[in-house]
């Protein structure tokens, strides 16, 4: 009973801990027509990023002008294309995320004249925060059971990409390091024979000098 006690204290602590690492941003911004406004996430590479974005219709009784509509680009770190849509009022997207990296959504809003301001509510999810489970409706306390113990799997999943992830960071930190430590050793060495030739030079001037002056 204890070390059952002890187990399920650890899985708690390990649900807390990656709870903070779950990307969850939702916001409401402005956007000027002729404007353009980006967005960046830090996803971590193979996980799922959905969002959904809409224009706020001030006036609920009309409908939005077919002027006001939205573009928006999502891309990853190297510049792919991971989402795109043209002159929406409103959409969702989803994507798996094959780059480790900030990715950019950015919207852009066709110039108009006179110049309005359009109000975009764009919520935007990745890792663990992007799987639904409101969905889930309730089975029972067996079937329950299984979708406690399929999240669990998951938190343990990105757990261990996380920690693969930070060794590789360490690995090409080590690497680095080690680098610049050779360069820096071999920039020593260098500095040193330069130095010492340019003494022996001036030691050599000044016994030439001094044996034509006859001093020696």
């Amino acid at each position: 009973m204890w070390r059952l006690k002890c187990e399920f204290t650890i899985v708690i602590g390990i649900l807390v801990l990656v709870s903070s690492s779950c990307k969850v941003n939702g916001m409401r911004f402005d956007i000027k027509t002729g404007a353009t406004k980006c967005i960046t996430d830090d996803i971590q590479s193979y996980s799922l990023s959905v969002g959904k974005f809409a224009i706020i219709n001030p006036h609920e009784d009309y409908p939005l002008p077919d002027s006001h509509r939205i573009t928006v680009r999502i891309t990853s770190p190297l510049g792919n294309n991971c989402h795109y849509a043209d002159k929406k009022e409103f959409g969702t997207f989803v994507f798996t995320a094959y780059e480790d990296g900030d990715y950019m959504a950015c919207f852009m809003v066709a110039k108009q004249n006179p110049s309005a301001t359009l109000t975009v509510e764009f919520d935007w999810r990745s890792g663990l925060a992007a799987k639904d489970w409101s969905k889930v409706a309730k089975r029972g306390q067996l079937e329950m059971m299984e979708i406690d113990l399929k999240k669990l799997f998951d938190t343990v999943a990105s757990i261990h990409d996380e920690m693969f992830c930070l060794r590789e960071r360490e690995e090409a930190m080590q690497h680095l390091i080690r680098s610049t430590n050779a360069k820096m050793a071999t920039f020593s060495f260098f500095s040193l024979v330069v130095c010492l030739t340019v003494a022996a030079m001036q030691l050599w001037h000044l016994k030439t000098f001094f044996e034509k002056k006859k001093l020696i």
